[in-house]
């Protein structure tokens, strides 16, 4: 309790606390030292005000200590109040506002509100309108539900209550009955699931880097990013921040010093926040690492130069040699001819032509066969 935004002080005097409340009929009162409980009832629906005061205990004429007022709303409906939660990490539920993500599992639950324990022996059932045409009887005051689509519904839920009263005056026993109807909004969002960044990891200073950022989650979404020198997270940290209706985000920035950096993004929306990294290596002005692969290149360009001539080289020499056994002899099948080389000095070849243009050919010294397109066998 409260007297002008100054809080009840607790010391060694006793109190004594002055309540009114009429219409409304007092239940049950219970009086601490320092505290006070009362338990009121109402004969009709309304708003009925309630106030109360403390003075020291033996001085009830003196001025309050503190005092206190609230409004008591009574109706003959039951009274409570729907909450939805959301499982986060595969593990626990946490209570949501009015946004929640698609294709997570959602807990919608029911809080009745009884401190008189009014309702301690009955039953009730639980009528849910999930706001997407899906309708659910159930007698446990929660339901677990998956919404699959981005939008805005309205959830709506009917409890009845039922227990059995004797009258006091016949003493029979009668079925009574209590409702009551509850009504929340959601707006279905799909959570924030990636971000991508595309462009180039490397740059050179005082050049303008342009980085795109694609984000895979419902807008509107609140984007913050920052350069530095490391990678951190982005929780409390000054960073540029924007806010975009779009799936997609532009950014640029101009690097005065050569060195390693990092892109730190942070994407949030009204279900859930993602954060990922960019590393950016930064040259100095007129060097790019594209120039150390250039000798490296014209090497591999001689190298492979070289191994082209060989074998092409290699490939005339093979079909000068099949052209002589063809048709420098000029023979027929079963035909005999001579030949002496210019390198074979002295030396004589005396060869026979067979069929399919093989020819066998004997010297002085050994014998050879010159095969088409595969040169002298020995």
């Amino acid at each position: 309790m409260k007297n002008d935004d100054v809080a009840f002080i607790s010391d060694l005097k006793s109190y004594h606390f002055n309540w009114i409340f009429t219409p409304l009929t007092l239940i049950e009162k219970s009086e601490q030292r320092f505290n006070s409980m009362i338990t009121v009832t109402g004969e009709f629906s309304g708003d009925f005000p309630i106030s109360v005061w403390a003075t020291e205990t033996h001085c009830w004429l003196c001025q309050p200590i503190a005092k206190s007022f609230t409004m008591l709303h009574v109706t003959e409906f039951i009274v409570g109040n729907l909450t939805i939660a959301q499982i986060e990490d595969n593990r626990t539920f946490v209570e949501q506002g009015s946004s929640s993500a698609t294709d997570t599992l959602t807990l919608i639950s029911f809080f009745l509100h009884d401190p008189s324990n009014y309702f301690k022996s009955a039953s009730f059932i639980y009528n849910w309108d999930f706001g997407d045409g899906t309708q659910l009887v159930t007698e446990e005051p929660f339901v677990y539900y998956n919404y699959s689509t981005v939008g805005n519904c309205k959830v709506h839920l009917k409890v009845v209550a039922e227990w059995e009263q004797i009258e006091s005056a016949t003493h029979e026993r009668k079925i009574v009955q209590k409702t009551g109807d509850f009504t929340t909004e959601l707006e279905l969002l799909d959570a924030v699931k990636s971000i991508n960044v595309i462009g180039s990891r490397e740059t050179c200073v005082m050049e303008n880097l342009s980085l795109s950022l694609h984000i895979n989650g419902s807008p509107p979404l609140t984007l913050c990013w920052l350069i530095k020198a490391e990678c951190i997270p982005l929780e409390g940290e000054k960073c540029h921040l924007v806010v975009i209706n779009g799936s997609s985000y532009n950014l640029s920035h101009i690097f005065h010093n050569a060195g390693q950096y990092c892109l730190s993004v942070r994407v949030e929306n009204g279900v859930n926040m993602l954060q990922t990294y960019h590393e950016i290596k930064v040259w100095p002005t007129g060097i790019h690492p594209a120039f150390f692969a250039l000798p490296c290149i014209a090497l591999i360009s001689v190298m492979l130069g070289f191994v082209i001539y060989t074998t092409f080289r290699s490939s005339s020499q093979q079909k000068d040699l099949v052209e002589l056994g063809l048709y420098s002899f000029g023979l027929q099948s079963g035909q005999y001819g001579r030949y002496q080389g210019p390198n074979l000095d002295s030396t004589k070849l005396i060869c026979t032509a067979l069929s399919n243009n093989l020819l066998i050919c004997t010297s002085t010294s050994r014998w050879s066969i010159l095969v088409p397109d595969l040169g002298i066998i020995q």
